[in-house]
């Protein structure tokens, strides 16, 4: 085919073609998740603990250092980064709470009652 025929289209390449095959990606290697412990102690501390979330890892964070004022702030903002992520949060004891990515599937159930 000449580059003239080759830009109207005039004439026909009967060159047969072999279907490419279709690559599938390869599947993720299996990741290990991390529990990551934290106790902030400023509200500053919190994109630590964001970040470790955003890399698919659970959180579990005491508030014990923190005023009230700030241990609500930082519930605040995490829940608002797991809420971006599909995720979980949860607490599971007095000023300590579980933040968990979606990827990560928590199950069972504490109380807080004294039975």
């Amino acid at each position: 085919m000449a580059w003239k025929d080759f830009l109207t289209g005039t004439e026909e390449d009967d060159t047969e073609y072999e279907e490419e095959e279709t690559l599938t990606k390869p599947a993720p290697a299996a990741r290990t998740a991390s529990i990551a412990l934290f106790e902030p102690s400023a509200f500053d501390d919190a994109t630590k603990i964001a970040d470790t979330i955003k890399k698919g890892n659970v959180a579990t964070v005491n508030l014990h250092r923190l005023s009230k004022d700030y241990a609500q702030r930082t519930i605040d903002f995490l829940t608002g980064v797991v809420y971006a992520m599909d995720g979980r949060i949860e607490k599971i004891g007095h000023n300590l709470i579980l933040c968990s990515p979606s990827e990560i599937k928590v199950s069972g159930r504490i109380t807080m009652n004294a039975d």
